[in-house]
């Protein structure tokens, strides 16, 4: 990937959770870009990057709380930009209940911030492709919802999660007239989180035969939320991700990467090619129209 190219932007953004793998990265990038960032971690991550960050003062610590609103609100005050990301190693039904409520805080935060001009809300491809009666509809699209009876049924935390804090954070945001735009992200292929026990991949062979099991590399999904923030016209969600596992031979190198230490790689040979039903055009139009040296999928 060619680097984006370094701008002096002026301007102040927040990233948060800037502890996570996504949250690390936007803000390596964003610094590339010229931005000053505040940078808040809700401390579950690995904050040793933060060493590094301290380029010509153009970093500000932040430790959040996800259910704190006034810390959250702390970090957001000044900034123009807010890039909201929340990853958590597993899911059950209280883990649903946090993410709903950072949500919310943060997006309330963002209402009451004056600076703010657009909010950038990291959420998942799982926020869209569960549903009854799934293999009768058409392709996947970004007005598609996963249905949380569905989810509840077969306990699909990480897909409730992020359905229920996304359209919370939809909800509040028209209420409270933020500009919102959202990023509906496959796997990343990155980082310690990419094993077997990853939560987005629960119901992994389901999504295979369904056509909807795609990951992104962290390096795309970067420029999307940058290109996504500096476009003025990006709007509503975008699917983000840059490979489709449709093929055996796509299944077996994704459990290799999953689980790299295993000697034999698993058997394929009760998989069969599947169409693909999920696509990335929107984003991938607003990517190459913007350009400015960002990825395209």
């Amino acid at each position: 990937m060619a680097p984006a190219r370094a701008r002096n932007t002026g301007k102040t953004v927040c990233v948060m959770d800037a502890s996570s793998r996504l949250g690390a990265a936007l803000v390596d990038g964003l610094l590339l870009r010229g931005y000053t960032v505040h940078a808040a971690s809700f401390g579950r991550g690995d904050m040793a990057k933060a060493s590094q960050w301290n380029d010509g003062n153009r970093v500000a610590l932040f430790r959040s709380d996800p259910l704190d609103y006034h810390s959250i609100a702390a970090a957001v005050r000044g900034c123009s930009g807010v890039f909201y990301t929340f990853d958590h190693d597993s899911y059950d039904e209280f883990m649903v209940e946090v993410e709903v409520r950072a949500a919310h805080n943060v997006i309330e935060a963002c209402s009451q911030a004056e600076a703010v001009e657009r909010v950038v809300f990291t959420s998942s491809v799982t926020a869209v492709i569960w549903k009854e009666n799934r293999k009768f509809t058409e392709d996947v699209h970004e007005r598609d919802w996963s249905e949380p009876t569905f989810c509840k049924k077969f306990k699909l935390w990480h897909a409730l999660s992020k359905t229920l804090s996304e359209k919370t954070a939809w909800a509040l945001a028209m209420d409270r007239g933020v500009n919102m735009v959202s990023v509906n992200a496959g796997l990343i292929l990155a980082g310690p989180e990419l094993s077997p026990s990853n939560p987005y991949l629960k119901g992994a062979p389901e999504m295979y035969e369904d056509g909807v099991l795609v990951a992104v590399e962290l390096e795309l999904l970067v420029d999307a939320h940058i290109c996504i923030f500096e476009s003025s016209d990006a709007f509503g969600r975008y699917l983000c991700f840059n490979r489709a596992i449709c093929r055996p031979e796509d299944a077996v190198k994704l459990a290799q990467m999953l689980s790299p230490s295993t000697p034999n790689p698993p058997r394929s040979d009760e998989l069969r090619v599947i169409q693909e039903r999920i696509h990335s055009r929107k984003l991938n139009k607003l990517m190459l129209e913007f350009g400015d040296g960002l990825q395209v999928a």
